[in-house]
């Protein structure tokens, strides 16, 4: 294990604070890659951001052989798509955006002349004895107190602004941590750790490593895609969440058995390498990190897949956190998964050797 401060220390909290509130949607995420930066800099050698906003920190960048370890930094949102006459705002889906928890949610327009607030409203349950509706797409909507077309427009508000929920980062039972969009800024404050741990325990890697926070992973891995062929590696170790399945109303048939405290997951499937995932579980149980393991069927459906297709196959593997109420404002994770996790990534990089042969057979 690293000597280095653990992840409950009061810098790392006010920074995973911070990072959680702060808004990053997909296509939006600057000011949170912004504050992911100014974290890890003291950490790196050096780095650099590509035309759509990923940011790559990187330690040794002179070496040839070439690792990644990743995270995605944007979180779902909504676009403005319809104002009416009289003021009332419908929108269209930025990413994943679940359109059953949205009413009377608090939201920040985000336009050129700073926040607008909103609500989601809904009408009140008399109203809808007769005839129940859900909430859908097509008949969420917001209100910011404006009786008109004209009033809603002059506070900045148009379409294409982008919206975001209020809710704030909060810790239940000194044990979790619960706010939006850990999926997957946890993964970024994890890989941040890890370039953190190496840098105060004075670790030197016989390789570049490529810390990365990767954009618009929400709409269909983009930002992983266009930075693997910039950056071009030998080795991906890719983070994310994913569910937890011991909470009412999720079938472990069709979702397996994962749950928050018991470890990060580590998956098995096609873009997986299998020797790099061996190596990876030999360094959890080297150093007893507990651990869960799941199975995907085709497609991870995260950033992996963009760096273990690219540049004619790179060895990738995933390391996931089990996340509880995914896509919602209340995402929670256990702080001993984040802990193992970052322990994990760390322990695994000690353990890539320098032009490291991944390939089954020679």
């Amino acid at each position: 294990m690293g000597k280095g401060k653990s992840v409950s220390s009061k810098k790392a909290l006010t920074f995973l604070e911070k990072y959680l509130n702060n808004a990053s949607p997909t296509g939006f995420e600057q000011e949170g890659q912004k504050l992911w930066l100014d974290y890890i800099k003291p950490y790196v050698d050096d780095y650099w951001v590509d035309n759509y906003g990923t940011v790559v920190a990187i330690v040794n960048p002179k070496a040839k052989y070439k690792v990644v370890i990743e995270a995605h930094a944007d979180e779902i949102s909504w676009f403005v798509h319809y104002i009416r006459e009289d003021g009332f705002i419908y929108l269209r889906r930025n990413g994943g955006s679940d359109h059953q928890i949205a009413p009377s949610k608090r939201v920040n327009i985000h336009t050129d002349k700073g926040i607008v607030k909103a609500v989601f409203g809904w009408p009140a349950i008399h109203t809808r004895k007769e005839k129940e509706v859900g909430p859908s797409t097509k008949n969420i909507f917001l209100d910011c107190g404006c009786d008109s077309k004209e009033e809603v427009e002059a506070l900045g508000v148009h379409v294409g602004c982008v919206i975001t929920y209020e809710d704030e980062f909060m810790i239940l039972n000194n044990n979790r941590y619960v706010g939006r969009a850990l999926d997957n800024r946890i993964g970024g404050f994890m890989i941040a750790e890890v370039a953190r741990m190496l840098s105060e325990n004075k670790k030197k890697l016989p390789f570049g490593l490529y810390i990365t926070n990767s954009v618009q992973e929400e709409v269909g891995l983009r930002g992983a895609q266009m930075v693997a062929e910039r950056i071009q590696p030998d080795v991906a170790i890719v983070t994310d969440v994913c569910h937890d399945t011991t909470t009412p109303m999720i079938n472990k048939i069709v979702q397996g058995d994962l749950k928050n405290g018991r470890g990060p997951v580590l998956t098995y499937g096609p873009a997986v390498q299998n020797n790099l995932l061996q190596l990876v579980i030999d360094t959890a149980e080297k150093k007893k990190i507990p651990f869960q393991r799941a199975a995907a069927s085709r497609a991870t459906g995260t950033d992996t897949d963009a760096f273990a297709y690219s540049n004619s196959g790179v060895p990738s593997v995933l390391i996931s956190t089990p996340l509880r109420y995914m896509h919602t404002t209340v995402e929670m994770a256990h702080k001993d998964d984040v802990e193992n996790g970052i322990q994990l990534i760390y322990e695994s990089l000690l353990n890539i050797k320098d032009g490291h042969d991944f390939r089954y057979f020679k």
